[in-house]
């Protein structure tokens, strides 16, 4: 450690990851002597943090909840997380948005310089929900950083995307180029709004696969992403359309079943109760053999309301169903 207040500072975050921390391992993680550890230790104690020792060869340390919070020490990730985390919390509709403002214009105060310029740096959208994979793909903090930068600077971003095959001779591919636009939070995923020259189209971009290049491109006027809302274009490239935040295949049918059994499994669908322990179902999804396939999980009966569409589609299901099952057979 560079300096005793870096190493405390690197020893309460070790603290606070597990409840015992045998102080043999607390030196070897801080490469320090047992004794700094229990020297860093009483200073933890001076400044408010209750810390139980264990005697003994499976003695350690143990970091307790106090009565009284004291001062809250976090390194320059933790920090950045926190700001994030404070940032998406408008999107949750948990009704602490207001309080959430408050406490990151706390933070932002206590911050040294070198935090605030990062953290001012790293502009985003939270969704709270969309239709989408919620998969975690970790995204380094840096990395958040650098593309908010861009897009604030209006310059062309060059990068590496994870999964690009190489060259025709296997050499590397030349960067990619995008003109960056909006840094995205949705689904526990981090994405970029781009407008990919190359293809002439707007992109989603996963921000866990980028790799920026350095420098940046030239600078750039930027568009008007679809619709004006990056929020709902960003919903309608999940369900699958280019254009308004809707499936692009919705449909319309009947099914011999109480409205309260059905309406638990239709997501984002309209459900209305008929006579007769019937309901109708009006749904959507991204192809309509995807939203037929999706009908049959009911396992009944089901009337096409429409359109043409959705009742082809169940027909090309069934013929895809039969040749299955007549090939296993056989």
């Amino acid at each position: 450690m560079t300096t005793p207040a870096a190493r405390l500072l690197a020893l309460l975050s070790l603290l606070q990851t597990r409840r015992d921390w045998p102080g043999a391992l607390l030196a070897d993680r801080l490469e320090v002597s047992d004794r700094t550890v229990r020297r860093d230790v009483d200073r933890l104690r001076e400044m408010g943090y209750t810390i139980r020792a264990a005697m003994g060869p499976d003695g350690g340390y143990r970091l307790d909840a106090g009565s009284e919070l004291p001062p809250l020490l976090f390194d320059d990730d933790q920090a950045i997380a926190l700001a994030v985390a404070l940032q998406a919390a408008a999107a949750t509709g948990a009704g602490i948005e207001e309080a959430a403002v408050r406490a990151l214009t706390t933070v932002r105060q206590v911050m040294p310089s070198r935090l605030r310029h990062r953290l001012g740096a790293l502009e985003f959208t939270a969704i709270a929900e969309a239709p989408g994979e919620g998969v975690v793909d970790p995204v380094a903090p840096d990395v958040l950083v650098s593309l908010s930068s861009t897009i604030r600077a209006r310059e062309t971003l060059r990068f590496d995307y994870a999964g690009d095959p190489p060259g025709d001779d296997g050499s590397s591919r030349p960067a990619r180029r995008a003109e960056p636009h909006h840094l995205v939070s949705a689904n526990r995923r981090w994405y970029l709004v781009a407008w990919d020259p190359s293809a002439d189209d707007w992109r989603l971009f996963r921000a866990d696969r980028i790799s920026p290049r350095t420098p940046n491109g030239p600078r750039f006027t930027p568009r008007e992403v679809p619709g004006g809302d990056v929020a709902a274009f960003v919903s309608a490239r999940f369900r699958g359309s280019t254009g308004a935040d809707r499936w692009p295949c919705t449909g319309t049918v009947v099914l011999p079943l109480p409205a309260r059994d059905v309406l638990p499994y239709v997501g984002d669908g309209v459900v209305e109760e008929l006579e007769g322990q019937r309901c109708r179902v009006e749904l959507g999804a991204w192809s309509w053999v995807a939203l037929a396939a999706s009908l049959n999980r009911f396992d009944t009966d089901v009337e096409v309301e429409g359109p043409p569409e959705l009742a082809d589609a169940f027909a090309t299901l069934a013929a895809r169903n039969t040749a299955t099952a007549t090939g296993f057979a056989n």
